[in-house]
């Protein structure tokens, strides 16, 4: 059973803010006081800066540094919301509620596959770090359709081995994560994945070993209250994506 976490609204400190291509962006955010312990693949809700956008948007945990107190999120402008919170600079205040939802499990043994799709790669730094603390030997696969699409690849390299595939060969091999030659010629003891959910099935259809994947459903409150990001489960019941997820064995969702 996944353990119960306390959830806080803070207004934190924009520390470092840069574009990283186009379409995301890289915000580093900090406090006067040690930030709450949080996991991989939980995620956080972030209120709109300029005031005219209601909801709160949902971002996934990119990176956490305990030594220097950092909290790291990508940003992919989408619309409106997504656009003003990658527009903000250094020494803006943002307002976050965290940690939500119930991230990947915390292994501690084990060859681990962490396999991630454009801004799905997001989360995966975070939990590589992790998972390589506690003893397990990471892999990273990370797919884009182009080089540009692999971001941050040297904090990936810095953790654990990083192999790459691009839809048009400038990265890596050619094609899909799934069509990578390291699935066929390498076991793991475990799976892990966030991307577009076409490649989440098909990763998990692949999959032989325990397979975690951490669904993107819309979201609007992110506390299990508005019901927009249900999902079915293996039974066919409802499940709220934003409080039994975002993070789910495939084998606890009907899609498997």
């Amino acid at each position: 059973m996944n353990e119960i976490q306390h959830k806080f609204q803070l207004k934190l400190a924009v520390a470092a803010s840069e574009m990283l291509s186009e379409r995301v962006a890289h915000i580093v955010l900090t406090d006067d006081r040690p930030l709450p312990a949080m996991r991989p693949g939980q995620f956080v809700q972030v209120a709109v800066p300029d005031g005219g956008v209601l909801l709160r948007r949902p971002i996934s945990i990119h990176d956490i540094s305990e030594a220097d107190n950092t909290l790291h999120l990508l940003v992919q402008t989408v619309g409106r919301g997504t656009h003003s919170i990658a527009s903000v600079k250094q020494g803006d205040e943002m307002d976050l509620v965290l940690p939500l939802g119930n991230g990947f499990p915390d292994m501690t043994e084990g060859r681990v596959l962490l396999t991630g799709g454009g801004i799905g790669t997001a989360p995966l730094l975070y939990l590589g770090r992790r998972l390589k603390a506690n003893g397990c030997e990471v892999t990273f696969l990370l797919g884009g359709r182009t080089a540009k699409d692999i971001l941050r690849r040297e904090e990936y390299e810095a953790v654990a081995r990083v192999m790459t595939t691009t839809e048009d060969g400038s990265d890596g091999e050619r094609g899909f994560v799934t069509d990578h030659s390291l699935l066929g010629r390498e076991q793991f003891d475990a799976v892990m994945v966030c991307g577009p959910t076409p490649m989440m099935k098909a990763v998990a259809r692949w999959a032989s070993v325990p397979c975690y994947v951490s669904l993107e459903n819309m979201m609007a409150c992110g506390l299990g209250a508005c019901l927009c990001c249900v999902q079915k489960n293996h039974e066919g019941h409802n499940v709220c994506v934003c409080t039994e997820g975002p993070v789910f064995n495939t084998n606890e969702l009907e899609w498997k």
